[in-house]
């Protein structure tokens, strides 16, 4: 049973994506526990975790709780919070950490690994997230497409636990290039998506639209060069086709404002903003994208 290489998963930050892949583990039998806002932990205490995926709708007993202390039996944490309160999240998590915990960093942003290490001891790895998730109320978690994770060479173990899962796990000879064409497409993506409020099969059918979502992943790409990481070639390319795997996806950053929380806009467009600010290389499509993303959480926030 997969349980004797992993006795318990927690996951730190149940929201979507982390409730996603708990779900996945649970349902393969996994000793999960989330561990998020208390309305969604009352939810799946009083009714288990709904999970909706295609014409899959189940509920799924799993453990819940507030408790960061959870962790403390855990031999995988899934840290899934958002990249704004990674500092705050590894500080309280660390303390409680068993010594031989691996911690999977499976946010936004392509320097979170560093700041969780900051705090901690573990083994802390990075793992890419490619699914479109959300969760529509309380206690309920959506998947509407995707599910693929990348995790870099040394990670064949945990990898396996996922596949066990029927999570597809592909091993990177260069987890660093992957997460910089993680935050190519995301900065092409989120940004336009929570602006416009429209899902992202009909953001590239746009070309204007599409024209913008290129110029930003131009500028990311030239950034990642100045900092020495490889990129292949064909990438704008290849984020344009995103669409045609996730259609009807709203981005994170989208979901974000929808429900007036704040985004991880800075840690996306604004990180390639202020590095390329810091390197000399110029990203004014980043900065407007940015700029107004900003003023419209602002807003959001504001009436909330």
């Amino acid at each position: 049973m997969p349980q004797r290489n992993w006795p318990e998963v927690a996951v730190v930050g149940a929201g979507a994506v982390g409730c996603y892949y708990g779900a996945m583990l649970a349902r393969a039998g996994f000793a999960v526990t989330l561990i998020g806002r208390a309305r969604h932990v009352e939810a799946i205490r009083r009714d288990g975790l709904r999970f909706l995926s295609g014409d899959l709708d189940e509920r799924i007993a799993i453990g819940a709780t507030t408790d960061i202390a959870a962790v403390a039996k855990a031999g995988l944490v899934l840290f899934c919070v958002k990249s704004s309160d990674t500092d705050s999240a590894a500080a309280a998590m660390a303390q409680h950490l068993k010594p031989d915990a691996i911690v999977l960093n499976m946010q936004n942003g392509v320097d979170n690994a560093e700041r969780i290490r900051a705090h901690t001891r573990n083994t802390v790895m990075p793992m890419l997230v490619y699914t479109a998730a959300s969760m529509p109320e309380p206690g309920t978690v959506k998947h509407t497409g995707g599910g693929s994770l990348v995790i870099g060479r040394g990670g064949e173990d945990i990898a396996a636990v996922f596949e066990a899962a029927k999570v597809p796990v592909k091993i990177a000879d260069d987890i660093d290039s992957e997460l910089w064409i993680k935050l190519v497409m995301n900065c092409a993506y989120n940004a336009v998506c929570a602006l416009t409020g429209t899902p992202y099969g009909r953001m590239v059918a746009s070309p204007e639209v599409r024209t913008t979502m290129v110029q930003a992943a131009d500028e990311v790409m030239a950034l990642a060069k100045a900092k020495g990481i490889r990129l292949p070639d064909d990438l704008p390319d290849a984020t344009i086709k995103l669409a045609q795997v996730m259609p009807t996806t709203m981005s994170s950053t989208a979901q974000d404002i929808a429900k007036g929380r704040p985004t991880e806009i800075d840690h996306l467009n604004g990180y390639v903003v202020r590095e390329g600010a810091r390197l000399g290389v110029a990203t004014p499509v980043n900065a407007t994208l940015n700029a107004l993303t900003k003023l419209l959480e602002q807003s959001k926030l504001a009436r909330s």
